[in-house]
């Protein structure tokens, strides 16, 4: 059996150095405005997406990779090394057809002893991209498929999430609520707390008057959920830092947290959530 190989898509959010480190192949998802189509984190980047978001008349939208996508990935992985199995994570299926898509693909592989592994994350951003390091650094151990099948099932069940979105308009225009309650919401300064169920649909949690309530919120849940247990927390941001540091500077205070690293909420899920978002996930370690 030769090396496992890692594929996944650019809805992870794994910082480029992390994905050349490890050797993670990414297929991009894609971001239009009207006629113009960008490969997420390919053609545009997060900063210029969000300074074009503010501004653009035209609300974005986004489109999964289609199975010819996928399929040219695997042959060509294939290609290299026919005996290495393909480990292929994406973004949660109720949320896009990508995990379908690469389904697909596997289906029209025709590489005799071709072993292709395509998981549904059942998350978003780091949610997802965090199952794919996992996955990637046990590869480089010497892991089993089995045993980094096994881990990313068990990382599915054990961590915590929270997005904190500064305005509902984005959700409402993305038709996750309703336009009498995103006017409302910005007129009291509401700031809805999301997570992501199970299956990794987006939920709201609770809503707070004001960021650094719904701040405080957070750390509250996170803390009723993990008390003093050690943890890892990867924060995650779109075009406001002072938030994200805030952010992250109260949940380093209030929680047992052993490492910290960053990214960056990405184009794709940007779209739906909107600039000014900011995120935390954590695991325990």
């Amino acid at each position: 059996m030769g090396n496992i190989r890692i594929v996944t898509d650019s809805t992870a959010d794994i910082p480029v150095d992390v994905r050349e480190k490890y050797g993670i192949t990414m297929i991009s998802l894609k971001v239009l405005f009207g006629e113009e189509t960008y490969r997420d984190a390919v053609d545009l980047t997060p900063e210029e997406f969000y300074a074009r978001l503010k501004t653009s008349p035209v609300m974005p939208t986004t489109s999964q990779p289609s199975p010819a996508d996928f399929v040219e990935v695997y042959e060509a992985l294939l290609k290299e090394d026919p005996t290495g199995p393909i480990i292929s994570l994406h973004l949660a299926s109720v949320l896009s057809g990508t995990f379908q898509s690469a389904t697909i693909a596997k289906s029209m592989i025709e590489v005799e002893g071709a072993d292709i592994h395509v998981i549904d994350s059942c998350s978003a951003s780091y949610g997802h991209g965090m199952q794919v390091l996992l996955a990637a650094q046990m590869a480089e151990a010497g892991a089993s498929v089995e045993e980094i099948l096994a881990a990313i099932e068990n990382r599915q069940k054990n961590y915590e999430v929270y997005f904190l979105v500064d305005t509902l308009d984005y959700l409402q225009k993305g038709g996750r609520i309703g336009k009498a309650a995103a006017m409302i919401g910005s007129l009291l300064n509401i700031k809805p707390i999301l997570s992501l169920e199970p299956n990794g649909a987006v939920t709201s949690v609770e809503k707070a008057r004001g960021s650094k309530k719904a701040m405080a919120k957070i750390v509250e849940m996170l803390k009723q959920k993990l008390g003093d247990e050690p943890v890892a927390l990867i924060v995650a941001g779109t075009d406001d830092e002072a938030i994200r540091n805030e952010l992250e500077a109260r949940v380093t205070a209030e929680l047992n947290v052993k490492e910290v690293h960053h990214t960056t909420v990405g184009t794709v899920i940007g779209t739906h959530t909107g600039p000014g978002t900011s995120a935390v996930f954590l695991y325990k370690v």
